[in-house]
C-alpha cells in the first residue's frame, strides 16, 4: 500500500488492515486505499469513545406533550385547517421525501423493500406503486406535481433507480423524482477496529434515518427544493401503505400553532406496547423509547382515563424548509447498537458469526426535534393512516398491511 495509507492506519491504530494486502488485486487495493483516504478517523475515535464511556444518566424531566386528535376536530375547525394547508400545497410549495434505504430481508424478499409486491383489492401493487398512487391523487386534487425525493441506501440505489425506470415511475412525472443516498459509517469491533467485508472493503452500514438532513444537503436536494419554491416537506418511510403524505390538516394545524415541525401519531394500544412515544423532555419535544420510559409513567393516565404518554411515533414528519437547512449543518448524536456482522479475516476466510461482534452507529431523525421549543402533534387513527410492512408474519406484516389497505380502498 502507499506510504501515506500506511501512515494513516498507523496513526489511528488500524494497521491490522495492512495484513489484508496479500488478498487484494490492484483494483481492490486502489478501492480500499480510496476508502481509507475518505474516512474521518477522528470521528471514528469519537464514536468508539461513546461505546467505552459508561452511560451517564442525565436528569430527565419527562412530561406529557399536547396533541390534537384529528377525529375530534369539528367540521368548522377541520375546514379552516384544510383551507390553510390547501393554500400552500396548491401553490406548489410542498414536497415529499420517502426514506427507502432498507432491504426486504425480514420479509424474505431479496430486493429493496420498496420493490415488495402486495396482492391488494386493486390487484398486485408494489410498495413504490402504492405511494406513487397516493401522490398522483394529491396532484390531481391540487392541480400541481409534487416533487418526490427518494432516499436510497448505497446498497440499493442502483436496484431502486433501475426498478422505477423499468416501471416508468408508475405514471409519475420522472422529472419531479430525484434520488439521494443515505450516509454510511464503518462498523467497529469490540476493540475499535475496522472490519473487512466479503468484497474486501471496509464494512459500513447506514448511519440511521437521522442522516437524511446531511444527505439532502450533500446531494443537492435542498437546493432543488429552494429552486422549486418548496416551503414544507413531508418525510416518511417506504413501508407504510396508508401514509397520508399530503395532509392539509396537518399542515394547517402546524401553521395555526406557529410551529416549524410536526408529526403524526397513533394512540398506544396499551401501556406495555414496545414503541417510541412523543413527550416533552427537559421542556423540549422528544421521542422516548419504551425502554427509557419508567413503568409507572407508561401507565399514568389523565383525568379522562387516557394514557399520558400514548403518542406513538409512526415516522410521519412535516418540516419547514428552514429547519432542514439548519439541520443539514448539525451533527446529531449517534446511538450505539451491538450487532452481528460477518467479516473476512486476514487469511481470506469468511467468518459467519453467531454472537454480536460489532458496534453500529445511527442517528435518529427525531433527535433533531429537541433543538426546537415546540412541535405540532396530530393523532390519527391507525386504520386510516398506519399500515407498515415490517415483519414476515404477525403484526405489521404484508397480510395485516394488505387487509388495512383493502379496507381503506373499499370505503
Amino acid at each position: 500500500m502507499k506510504q501515506e495509507t500506511i501512515e494513516i492506519l498507523q496513526k489511528y491504530h488500524q494497521e491490522h488492515l495492512l495484513n489484508y494486502e496479500n488478498l487484494l488485486n490492484e483494483e481492490e487495493k486502489a478501492k480500499l486505499e480510496e476508502q481509507i483516504a475518505n474516512l474521518n478517523f477522528e470521528e471514528l475515535n469519537n464514536l468508539y469513545e461513546i461505546v467505552q464511556k459508561p452511560i451517564e444518566l442525565e436528569e430527565k424531566k419527562i412530561e406529557h406533550i399536547p396533541y390534537t386528535t384529528k377525529a375530534k376536530l369539528t367540521k368548522e375547525r377541520k375546514e379552516k385547517l384544510e383551507e390553510l394547508g390547501n393554500s400552500v400545497i396548491s401553490k406548489g410549495h410542498y414536497a415529499v421525501v420517502t426514506m427507502a434505504g432498507g432491504q426486504g430481508t425480514r420479509l424474505g424478499h431479496s430486493g429493496p423493500k420498496g420493490t415488495y409486491l402486495l396482492h391488494t383489492v386493486n390487484g398486485p401493487k408494489y410498495l413504490y406503486e402504492i405511494l406513487a398512487d397516493t401522490l398522483k391523487r394529491a396532484n390531481e386534487k391540487y392541480n400541481v406535481t409534487i416533487p418526490w425525493y427518494i432516499m436510497t441506501s448505497k446498497e440499493n440505489y442502483k436496484q431502486t433507480t433501475q426498478f422505477l425506470e423499468e416501471q416508468h415511475y408508475f405514471g409519475y412525472d420522472k422529472s419531479f423524482v430525484k434520488f439521494f443516498i443515505q450516509g454510511e459509517l464503518p462498523l467497529l469491533d469490540t476493540k475499535g477496529k475496522l472490519i473487512i467485508n466479503d468484497k474486501k472493503q471496509i464494512k459500513e452500514a447506514a448511519n440511521g434515518n437521522g442522516g437524511v438532513y446531511e444527505s439532502m444537503q450533500k446531494y443537492g436536494i435542498l437546493q432543488d427544493m429552494q429552486e422549486k419554491g418548496v416551503e414544507w416537506v413531508f418525510i416518511g418511510g417506504i413501508d407504510n401503505v396508508l401514509s397520508n403524505m399530503v395532509d392539509p390538516i396537518l399542515l394547517g394545524l402546524t401553521l395555526e400553532e406557529n410551529n416549524s415541525i410536526a408529526s403524526k401519531s397513533v394512540a398506544k394500544t396499551n401501556p406495555k406496547e414496545k414503541v417510541g412515544v412523543f413527550c416533552k423532555m427537559n421542556e423540549k419535544p422528544k421521542v422516548i423509547e419504551y425502554t427509557e420510559l419508567p413503568e409507572e409513567m407508561a401507565e399514568e393516565v389523565d383525568e379522562n382515563g387516557e394514557l399520558n404518554f400514548a403518542e406513538v411515533n409512526i415516522l410521519s414528519h412535516l418540516l419547514n424548509i428552514s429547519v432542514l437547512q439548519n439541520l443539514a449543518e448539525v451533527k446529531l448524536p449517534y446511538h450505539v447498537a451491538f450487532k452481528k456482522s460477518n467479516y473476512l479475516n486476514a487469511d481470506g476466510e469468511y467468518i459467519e458469526v453467531e454472537e454480536p461482534n460489532v458496534y453500529k452507529f445511527e442517528a435518529f431523525i427525531f433527535d433533531a426535534f429537541a433543538r426546537y421549543d415546540d412541535m405540532t402533534i396530530l393523532r390519527v387513527k391507525r386504520e386510516d393512516e398506519f399500515a407498515p410492512v415490517k415483519n414476515k408474519e404477525g403484526n405489521d406484516s404484508p397480510q395485516t398491511a394488505t387487509e388495512l389497505y383493502n379496507a381503506k380502498m373499499q370505503v
